[in-house]
């Protein structure tokens, strides 16, 4: 028996066959000591309602519920897990609520509004919906957003993009638009031996807390000059915005039209955005 007083995981994964699915991003993590590890990234839960999507068999679930969270909801669309959950469940009587059904159709805004105290998103996202599920995050018309926090595991090569920094090769998009309206630090890395399945790549823990304000500019047209900056990134400025006015838009802002995307400060690409609102 574990310290929770429930039985390990690699026995709960037998004992209700719960095989991790490719199909689903699966790859579960059987040490507590590490899901332990990833609940202390996301600071105090007391008070907290946490949001954990594709939790699988629990592990980092009961980490959080160890950690004080006061409510976790988990989402979950493997119904083979459900009843590993529930198992949980009734040893934390009320703390845990279960939602069976697709991360990318939930309305976490309206989720959050039924929730009591702030909310944090603690989660090993699954591989395949992760950078999806985080834009949606980054990105709703409403600031501050529904959470206080995210602390979320990526891939190695996704969390670097999202807290790079200019100059960094590997900034870019996301970089641009989660140090837009937030600030993102890497935590700690993640073995691939740590999974069962391994996967093929190291992964990384990130935490995100949002700037209550980010500086004034719209989504669509930043996302809009990111997405031609970064898109020919190896191209001056005036020949990657040449779709958006190229030199003049630059010299409108007094960016030198031989830059490179990767050189823009995140204030030069807002500023950049702006002036493409002011154009119309």
């Amino acid at each position: 028996m574990s310290l929770d007083g429930l039985p390990p995981l690699r026995e709960v994964v037998e004992r209700h066959g719960i095989a991790a699915k490719k199909s689903l991003g699966q790859n579960f993590l059987f040490d507590l000591n590490l899901t332990a590890k990833i609940a202390r990234s996301a600071g105090v839960l007391d008070d907290h309602t946490v949001i954990e999507v594709g939790p699988g068999p629990g592990g980092l679930t009961r980490a959080l519920l160890a950690a004080g969270g006061g409510k976790v909801i988990v989402i979950e669309r493997d119904e083979r897990c459900i009843a590993a959950l529930e198992d949980i469940g009734a040893a934390y009587t009320d703390r845990l609520e279960i939602i069976a059904g697709d991360a990318l159709s939930i309305d976490y805004a309206a989720l959050a509004e039924q929730s009591l105290g702030p909310v944090k998103v603690v989660a090993n996202l699954p591989y395949n919906i992760g950078t999806e599920l985080l834009l949606g995050w980054l990105t709703p018309a409403n600031w501050p957003p529904f959470w206080s926090s995210l602390t979320l595991m990526f891939q190695k090569e996704v969390a670097q993009r999202i807290v790079a920094a200019p100059g960094d090769k590997h900034y870019g998009r996301l970089g641009v638009l989660a140090g837009w309206r937030c600030q993102a630090v890497s935590m700690f890395d993640v073995p691939r031996e740590a999974f069962s399945p391994p996967p093929k790549v190291t992964s990384s823990i990130v935490h995100i807390e949002p700037r209550q304000q980010p500086l004034a500019g719209t989504l669509v047209s930043l996302e809009r000059v990111t997405s031609y900056a970064f898109g020919q990134r190896r191209k001056m400025l005036r020949q990657s915005l040449k779709p958006l006015g190229g030199e003049a838009l630059l010299n409108r802002v007094g960016i030198d039209a031989t830059r490179r995307a990767e050189t823009l400060t995140i204030e030069e690409f807002v500023a950049l955005a702006n002036a493409i609102d002011a154009a119309i």
